[in-house]
C-alpha cells in the first residue's frame, strides 16, 4: 500500500511560542485550501511538490539516490502531462501505478517488508499519480505533509556536506509558505485547469507547462 503520511507533532520538532502557532496555522491554511479546491488544482499542487522533491533526490551523490524512486520519474512526467491538459497520458500514469501496485514494494508487511516507496520522493510521487486518477484530497494532503517532513532530511543533508543550514524551524515556516504560494500560483489557473482530465487544447497545455511547470518545479 502507499504509506500514509501522518501528522508531524509540531512538540516534538518546533519549540513553542509564535513559530508553534504559525506552522500550525499555515499547515491548518493549506489543507484547507486543497480542500476547497477543484480535483485538477489539487493534482497539479502534489504534482508540484512530488517534483521538488524527485529534484532534490537527483541531484543527491549517485550512490546516495534510491533507485526505487528513480525508477519513478518517468511516472512523475506523465502525471505531469495528464495534469496540465494531455488526456493521452492516463495511460501511463495507469500503467505506473498498477506496477507499483504489483511489485514487492506495495505490501502489508510493516517493517519487515521494503521501505523503498516509503522515501518521501518516491511517496509523494504515488501520491500525485494518484490524486491525478482518483481526484481524491488526501493525496494532495499528504504530498504537503511529505514536503514538510521532508525539510529536515534536506538539512540534514546539507549538514553532512558541512554547508551552511538554516534554522529547521525557519525553514518548515517557509516550506509552508512557499505552498501557499503554489496554491495562489494555481489558483490564477483554475479556469484552464477545471476540465484538464478531459484533455486541452496542444497550445494551452504547453502554456501551461511554461507558467506552471516550470515556476511549481523551482526547488528554491
Amino acid at each position: 500500500m502507499i504509506p500514509e503520511a501522518g501528522v508531524r507533532s509540531p512538540k516534538s520538532r518546533l519549540g513553542g511560542g509564535s513559530v508553534l502557532d504559525t506552522w500550525q496555522e499555515l499547515s491548518a491554511e493549506v489543507e484547507g485550501r486543497l480542500a476547497a479546491m477543484s480535483s485538477s488544482e489539487r493534482g497539479v499542487f502534489a504534482v508540484g511538490t512530488a517534483e521538488r522533491l524527485m529534484s532534490w533526490h537527483e541531484a543527491l551523490p549517485e550512490e546516495d539516490r534510491a533507485p526505487f524512486t528513480m525508477s519513478l520519474r518517468p511516472l512523475l512526467n506523465a502525471v505531469w502531462e495528464g495534469s496540465l491538459g494531455d488526456s493521452t497520458a492516463f495511460t501511463a500514469v495507469k500503467r505506473g501505478v498498477a506496477e507499483y501496485m504489483l511489485s514487492e514494494y506495495c505490501h502489508n508487511d510493516g517493517q519487515d517488508g521494503p521501505d523503498d516507496a516509503d522515501e518521501n520522493a518516491a511517496a509523494t510521487t504515488l501520491y500525485a499519480a494518484h490524486a491525478y486518477l482518483f481526484e481524491c484530497c488526501d493525496f494532495a494532503v499528504w504530498a504537503s505533509r511529505r514536503a514538510v517532513d521532508a525539510v529536515d532530511e534536506h538539512l540534514e543533508h546539507l549538514a553532512e556536506q558541512e554547508e551552511e543550514v538554516a534554522d529547521l524551524d525557519e525553514a518548515t515556516v517557509a516550506e509552508l509558505q512557499r505552498q501557499l504560494r503554489d496554491l495562489d500560483l494555481i489558483a490564477n489557473y483554475s479556469k484552464d485547469l477545471r476540465l484538464a482530465s478531459l484533455g486541452l487544447p496542444i497550445d494551452t497545455s504547453i502554456r501551461l507547462r511554461v507558467e506552471l511547470r516550470t515556476p511549481l518545479s523551482n526547488r528554491d
